[in-house]
């Protein structure tokens, strides 16, 4: 079971999340902060993310696809798929399955 933290609440569970908008999902239930500044991390492995904007998303464990248009992503082991940022640094510790790309930032991976 993950837990996830946004903005220091904690969710046990999260195999999908998706930010749209201004509006948290999570496993398809809204969990939206009240502030502005949205900070992910997940404590496990996460099938799938998407977000709009925050300011940083992080997985300690394995990732499937991870996605947002700006945010810095930080994965601390593999990712199946691919990782997309439009604006933000990625940092992956594990083996990469599809690609890593951002427009805007610098990519590490660590081994």
């Amino acid at each position: 079971m993950n837990t996830v933290v946004i903005n220091g609440m904690s969710i046990t569970a999260g195999r999908n999340i998706r930010i749209v908008g201004n509006k948290v999902f999570v496993d398809g239930k809204d969990v939206t902060p009240d502030a502005k500044d949205i900070r992910i991390e997940i404590t496990g492995s996460v099938d799938r993310l998407e977000a709009d904007a925050c300011n940083s998303i992080s997985v300690t464990g394995d990732a499937g696809n991870v996605s947002t248009q700006s945010g810095d992503v930080s994965v601390g082991g593999g990712v199946g798929g691919s990782v997309q940022t439009m604006s933000g640094d990625v940092d992956c510790g594990g083996s990469i399955g599809g690609s890593v790309s951002t427009m805007s930032g610098d990519v590490r991976h660590r081994r």
